[in-house]
């Protein structure tokens, strides 16, 4: 068989992080996640950016590489990245929520065979538009925090997508898996033993990795610092990796997603 034809039968996975609530990172995850996947670990990576009408990834793409114009040092990473892996930064396509998964689709129809497309979704699931979007992923990763209001929102979206779509066969979703994130300190305390513990008598799927409250998840490519953490043309460097789970949390997602 030839390449081009194993090529063709590659059947890519859908994963988005999604939830009810804005700020908990689920854009920030898509990015490194997808960034570090591709730049780090050789695989084919396309990312379907579904934050309509601000398009947030689309926007740090923008950021980013208007930065990297401006700067030597960066400009110099860059050559020397694209020179190494021989590809170009991988694509950030805008949609609506509702037409996610016709954008993913319509750029595989095209040609373009990825491993992975990651998908920035909204969490609204009373609109049928980003329910049937939600459907048609083959998974979906859920950050959560300990705050009352954001976990109550979150655990109601994840008991919902568990009962309408992951349960229901006629659906490609697989699973659905939380994880805490911004988690403060560098263990958990006795008040997230409680909380696992709810999690668990709902029988939602919880991921052993935890992400800690750090600074770092928030930073984009800056003028007056090379280390990269948050970056759709870089992945995140080494040292700020150590100590934020970035590795772990990744780790575990490639093993759920069964990825080659």
């Amino acid at each position: 068989m030839n390449e081009s034809n194993m090529e063709n039968e590659k059947t890519p996975l859908y994963v988005a992080f999604s939830t009810q609530k804005g700020g908990v990172g689920k854009t920030t995850f898509t990015v490194l996640a997808a960034s570090y996947l591709y730049y780090l670990k050789g695989y084919d990576v396309a990312v379907v950016d579904c934050d309509y009408p601000q398009h947030s990834i689309a926007g740090m793409r923008k950021r980013d590489a208007e930065q990297v114009g401006a700067d030597e040092d960066y400009k110099r990473m860059a050559y020397e990245q694209f020179t190494r892996l021989e590809k170009k930064a991988y694509p950030v396509l805008c949609s609506s929520p509702e037409k996610a998964i016709a954008t993913a689709d319509e750029y595989i129809a095209a040609g373009h065979v990825p491993d992975i497309v990651f998908f920035d979704l909204p969490g609204t699931v009373n609109s049928e538009g980003v329910i049937n979007s939600l459907a048609g992923m083959d998974y979906i990763f859920t950050p959560i925090s300990a705050d009352k209001v954001v976990l109550e929102s979150s655990l109601s979206f994840a008991m919902a997508i568990q009962k309408l779509l992951v349960k229901n066969e006629a659906c490609r979703l697989a699973g659905l898996y939380l994880f805490w994130n911004m988690v403060d300190g560098r263990e958990k305390t006795n008040l997230y033993a409680a909380y696992d513990k709810t999690i668990k008598e709902l029988e939602l799927p919880l991921m052993k990795t935890f992400i800690p409250d750090t600074k770092r998840y928030k930073k984009e490519l800056v003028a007056d610092k090379k280390a990269v953490f948050r970056s759709t043309l870089f992945p995140a460097s080494r040292p700020l990796v150590r100590g934020s789970n970035l590795e772990e949390l990744i780790t575990e997602i490639a093993y759920y997603i069964k990825l080659q």
